[in-house]
């Protein structure tokens, strides 16, 4: 079946991070609150009144309906001030960490020019690194906070799994999914954190930092090398470290019940939509959705039961007063001309660390610690379940160590 055809409204040149049917003005926020003369943009997924989300994808966009209200993410925002300017380019629904779109091309790297932005949530990354908003929203299922941020030397958090609500945000896969945000200062990160975050809160000081060997030994040498520095160099401000394996038996098997668990949940999602318009999909988007729809109900049990057994595991490991320390990304950001096995590679070794949130549900926050080669690598903190609120206080003490 043939979507309908859809004007689109012309490019937004300010910044290769918008979409081409952008916001035709900004959204004004409310006149006082605690995020007054703040500006924020947001990811192409979430609903605004009377526009389209498009996912990334133009035939998606075509046969969207405009939203009847705004997403609550959005609501917040503007009801605590602060003012949306655009919508940014994303990965195709949702399914990559390369920051890649086949369709509105790759929105450019600031802090790595040549270099990928990292995906999913890559057009918010990069505005906020460019200094196009304050902050910027994006959502997280396998690291697309988490990877774009630490990418585009920006802070970024991925919350307890919902703690921030997704109602009116287009889903990838919702038993993963997380609505974070973007910011190139960690006070402004901190700021969104009270008009976002829902629910009780479990704030506790940090008494103990372990650091997870296994996931530091999947770094590149240079990237752990760089992390370590800043860690020394941030230590008056963090209680001794201790030394922990988070996964025993290795994160393959996490990893792989990740990926059956996100292909089950994505094919329900839309499914029934791609098999009637047949969309046109980008290299990679094409074949992750072709494995998506062969995942069967027992499969995507059999990997629910590895996940519980992670998540008990990981929960363990992680008290409240403890933070779990590991590099964000294994590398420094790829160059946008890799080839297909390079990408392969990455997405594996970016797997083998994302998971660890992804599958036990715990917030992650990431910040820009240090560079390799003048291009940016993240260092990132895995809190307790509700810990947010932590994490947030933990980034402004170690701002002033950051970026050397």
């Amino acid at each position: 079946m043939s979507p309908p055809r859809m004007a689109v409204t012309a490019p937004n040149r300010r910044s290769s991070a918008f979409v081409p049917h952008d916001l035709p003005q900004p959204l004004g926020g409310a006149p006082r609150g605690p995020l007054a003369g703040l500006t924020c943009a947001i990811k192409d997924m979430f609903d605004v009144k009377g526009e389209r989300a498009g996912g990334g994808n133009p035939t998606w966009l075509a046969t969207a309906k405009p939203a009847r209200r705004h997403a609550e993410a959005v609501r917040r925002v503007l009801a605590a001030g602060a003012t949306i300017v655009g919508k940014t380019v994303c990965d195709e629904f949702f399914f990559s960490v390369t920051g890649a779109n086949a369709h509105y091309g790759t929105p450019v790297n600031p802090r790595a020019p040549g270099r990928l932005p990292g995906g999913s949530s890559s057009g918010s990354a990069v505005a906020a690194a460019a200094g196009a908003c304050d902050f910027a929203l994006g959502s997280d299922t396998g690291g697309s906070v988490r990877v774009p941020a630490s990418f585009n030397g920006v802070y970024g958090l991925r919350p307890s799994h919902g703690r921030v609500s997704a109602v009116g945000a287009m889903p990838m896969a919702p038993s993963f999914d997380c609505i974070g945000w973007f910011a190139a200062t960690p006070g402004i990160l901190a700021r969104v954190g009270p008009v976002l975050l829902g629910g009780k809160d479990k704030r506790a000081p940090v008494r103990r930092v372990l650091m997870a060997t296994d996931a530091w030994a999947q770094a590149d040498t240079e990237v752990a090398e760089a992390l370590r520095d800043f860690l020394a160099r941030a230590a008056p401000l963090l209680p001794a470290t201790d030394d922990v394996v988070v996964a025993p038996a290795g994160t393959g098997a996490w990893r792989d019940a990740f990926r059956t668990i996100q292909g089950r949940e994505i094919w329900s999602a839309y499914g029934a939509w791609l098999e009637r318009y047949r969309p046109a999909l980008g290299p990679g988007i094409k074949e992750r959705l072709a494995f998506a729809a062969t995942v069967t109900a027992d499969q995507a049990h059999a990997a629910r039961r590895v996940r519980a057994a992670a998540r008990k595991a990981i929960r363990a490991r992680v008290p409240v007063g403890t933070v779990l320390c590991l590099p964000t990304v294994p590398c420094v950001a790829p160059e946008t001309d890799a080839d297909a096995p390079t990408l392969d590679d990455f997405r594996a070794r970016v797997m083998a660390l994302t998971c660890i949130s992804g599958v036990s549900g715990l917030p992650q926050v990431t910040i820009p610690a240090a560079q390799v080669g003048g291009l940016p690598v993240g260092l990132s903190f895995i809190g307790w379940d509700r810990g947010d609120e932590t994490l947030l206080e933990l980034t402004l003490k170690l701002a002033p160590y950051c970026g050397a």
